[in-house]
């Protein structure tokens, strides 16, 4: 059976630039993920995203710049994934038009960014809606355009974007019932061991509440920084607690396990925290130092990102482009021509689920069974006659899951995310049988 790879995909909004807590949390997983060879990998600039937080023209436009230069400077590399920003993409704005015809109002009203704006209106005693963009409301359909456009399997977030994941889904499948088998139905992928990092005041580091490290800042800055980072009164030694420790939870996000057992004993033996936070910025210098160069070089020549983001916005649309053709076809969207019309008809044709039965050189019949872009989702094994052969497929067709149980021993093993996908389509197809 054809394999086919995995496909990840990760976007970052253009409101800030990016910090430590973003590059432990975000960008040096992300990156790290790109160089499995079993996936593929689609990395995005959500710059649409960005407006519904800001206004600030220059800033989103500096901000598109340094986390592009971020990425690519901690190892991203653009010849082996896609990495895009997401404007270039003029698909993904058309696609979330079509999710938005299939999205319940009341899916909507749940979402927790909607839901919080709204707590907060009616806390102040003011209007539900008051302040409350279009934008902000509609931002999950925007985020599943995204995720569905490039049908990715996996989708990296922290627990609380895991709701939009699961409106994606939502999303895909109600347009699925409605046209046909189109979209892939995406999944949430939490890393618990992800580091949430803490500020410099203790509280999660972020640009909202000003306690951030900047990634690339210069070493005399970060080394100030650092120094500012909150401890309690404890003398020099005293035993210091690692527990809560914004200083200590920092350099463990950076530190080996042995690394952090040493720097826990000398918390416990009563190291000075200067001494502490000399230690906290030799660990993250060692390993931002090498990078910076890279960084400072892009952040020079933003001709040379921009170029990267152009290549990589071809590569995007090569995908989207064909993609949107055939979503467009199937919600009707189509040329009048009657040479167009027969195309249209065969295409769609040409896009249902089917099963393929034929005989090897074992003498054996075989079939397997390719969802709508001619993919092997499931296959058999070898049987004795073409009548056994279709017997079985007739039996898949009919009764779905329970037939895939039944005919476990005459089947080739398959993974829980194709069978899922071979549930789908063959749903589709009985659905479609007596049409």
């Amino acid at each position: 059976m054809t394999s086919e790879r995995t496909r990840v995909l990760t976007g970052i909004t253009t409101t800030g630039t990016p910090h430590l807590g973003n590059y432990v949390g975000a960008i040096r997983p992300t990156v790290q993920a790109s160089r499995n060879n079993a996936t593929e990998g689609f990395y995005f600039l959500a710059d649409y995203h960005a407006l519904i937080k800001c206004d600030e023209p220059a800033r989103i436009q500096r901000s598109t710049l340094e986390i592009a230069a971020s990425w690519i400077a901690s190892g991203l590399d653009p010849e082996k994934v896609t990495f895009y920003r997401q404007s270039d993409i003029p698909q993904i704005p058309e696609l979330t038009w079509l999710l938005t015809c299939v999205t319940g109002k009341g899916v909507l009203n749940r979402a927790h960014a909607y839901k919080a704006a709204t707590d907060k209106n009616h806390a102040a005693g003011h209007d539900t809606d008051a302040d409350v963009t279009a934008g902000l409301f509609m931002y999950p359909v925007l985020m599943g355009a995204d995720i569905l456009m490039f049908k990715a399997h996996k989708v990296p977030v922290g627990r609380d974007q895991i709701q939009h994941i699961e409106m994606a889904r939502d999303m895909a499948a109600s347009f699925n019932h409605l046209y046909g088998e189109h979209f892939v139905l995406p999944e949430a992928v939490v890393e618990e061991s992800v580091a949430l990092l803490p500020g410099l005041d203790g509280r999660k580091m972020s640009k909202s509440y000003d306690n951030t490290i900047p990634l690339f800042a210069p070493s005399a800055q970060m080394r100030k920084q650092i120094n500012a980072i909150v401890t309690d009164s404890r003398l020099p030694g005293q035993a210091k607690s690692t527990e809560g420790s914004a200083l200590f939870q920092i350099y463990q996000a950076f530190a080996s396990a042995e690394e952090t057992a040493q720097f826990a004993q000398a918390f416990a033996d009563g190291i000075a925290w200067g001494d502490a936070k000399q230690h906290l910025f030799e660990r993250i210098d060692r390993e931002i130092a090498p990078m910076r160069a890279t960084y400072e070089d892009l952040i020079h020549n933003p001709d040379k990102v921009e170029r990267l983001l152009q290549l990589g916005a071809e590569k995007a649309r090569a995908r989207s482009a064909p993609f949107m053709a055939e979503l467009r076809s199937a919600v009707g969207l189509r040329s009048l021509s009657a040479k167009a019309a027969v195309q249209t008809v065969k295409t769609i044709k040409a896009a249902a689920p089917q099963f393929k039965q034929y005989r090897e050189k074992d003498g054996l019949f075989y079939f397997k069974f390719v969802n709508p872009h001619g993919e092997a989702v499931l296959q058999s094994k070898g049987f004795a006659s073409p009548r056994d052969a279709g017997l079985a497929i007739a039996q898949l067709t009919q009764q779905g899951a329970s037939a895939l149980e039944v005919l476990q021993a005459q089947l080739e093993p398959i993974s829980d995310k194709l069978r899922g996908q071979v549930l789908e389509n063959l749903s589709f197809m009985h659905l479609n049988s007596d049409k």
